[in-house]
């Protein structure tokens, strides 16, 4: 697990306050890294960030991405090795109430790193994350590759189309000859896992209904998504990253998709009848005719990420579904979150060993 390269080396984590920038910074703990933090405060006060206790394993500071200023003076300040771009508005459907505000977060927020790191005159490798929905998605049933067509029909999907393009214009535009800095995109499937609160996303929803002994509902039971536990696509980030910093193929300069094997795509209802596995539960169906828009189907191609970086996913979709389920459950019991989350970074690792040994 590369403890070797990722010790004592100093890592900045935009956006480590979040869903996968708490479990990012855990993981990182366990390496052994130097953690550096810029994200607004969390919305919830049992946010995984508070529960586990993140801030004991980061050098944090609360910082809105779009204050250019304070954003520049804080990373000269923490001379990254590397940086972990997660900082973002996430939401599909407060992206239609907040779009302005998603744009500039999303977008600026991205270019105000970009133009922050200008004057770097150390090594750092910049790993960007955008999401599986930047592609121009038609509905139907194929897997999106790399190099297909950007799109996004709603306002967060065009953002993070928007940060793709930008980041493809300022790699080409200042850093193609530049000895000091690489930069990638990663773009990640539906992530599941333990200690996530947000509205409006199918985890969250279920567990709180379950916590309370009520009826499901589910708005559209048959869209497929990418499922995949949130310490695949993390794997993903921080294998990119490393290739990044000790590699000399520009090919990784680039865009890679982190997703489940292409027999590992499932429905909602398949998402739903597998958490009640777990945790029993019941569920109605209530379909949403009209309201805002989302894509049926949806895919991704990780044939890139295999051959290049040699990452593949290690939890299928059973594995990821019970993790992430008996985290919540345990966690309704009042176990210790921040154990709960390590004990599962240590599955994960010894899995990641064995994987990579037999592989």
């Amino acid at each position: 697990m590369d403890i070797d390269f990722w010790k004592n080396k100093n890592i900045l984590i935009t956006g480590h306050t979040g869903f996968k920038g708490s479990w990012l910074s855990l993981y990182l703990s366990y390496l052994e890294a130097n953690i550096y933090g810029v994200a607004l405060e969390p919305l919830y006060k049992n946010d995984l960030f508070f529960t586990a206790k993140v801030n004991n394993f980061i050098n944090h500071n609360f910082c809105d991405i779009r204050d250019f200023d304070r954003l520049t003076k804080i990373i000269n300040h923490t001379k990254p090795d590397i940086i972990f771009h997660l900082a973002a508005q996430p939401l599909v459907r407060d992206s239609y109430i907040n779009s302005k505000y998603t744009w500039e977060t999303n977008v600026m927020g991205t270019i105000n790193l970009l133009e922050s790191i200008k004057s770097f005159e150390h090594k750092c490798a910049v790993v960007i994350v955008t999401t599986d929905k930047v592609y121009n998605n038609s509905g139907q049933k194929k897997l999106y590759i790399e190099n297909d067509e950007l799109g996004g029909f709603d306002p967060y999907s065009s953002s993070k189309s928007a940060v793709e393009l930008a980041v493809n214009s300022w790699r080409n535009s200042f850093y193609k000859n530049n000895n000091f800095i690489k930069i990638a995109t990663a773009r990640a499937g539906n992530v599941i896992g333990g200690g996530d609160w947000s509205k409006d996303r199918i985890i969250p929803d279920v567990i709180k209904n379950l916590e309370i002994n009520k009826t499901v509902v589910l708005r559209n039971p048959n869209y497929t998504r990418p499922w995949q536990h949130v310490l695949d696509p993390l794997q993903g980030y921080l294998t990119l990253a490393k290739e990044l910093y000790t590699s000399q193929n520009q090919e990784i300069e680039s865009a890679f998709n982190f997703g489940p094997t292409t027999n590992e795509i499932y429905t909602v209802l398949n998402l739903v009848n597998e958490i009640f596995k777990t945790w029993a539960g019941k569920f109605e169906i209530k379909n949403e005719f009209g309201s805002l828009h989302e894509s049926s189907e949806l895919s991704l191609a990780i044939n890139k990420s295999n051959n290049l970086l040699k990452w593949q996913p290690i939890f299928n979709f059973q594995q990821a579904v019970f993790h992430t389920v008996d985290w919540y459950k345990r966690n309704s019991l009042n176990a210790n979150t921040y154990d709960i989350t390590m004990e599962q970074i240590k599955i994960f690792s010894n899995l990641y060993k064995k994987a990579n040994i037999n592989g």
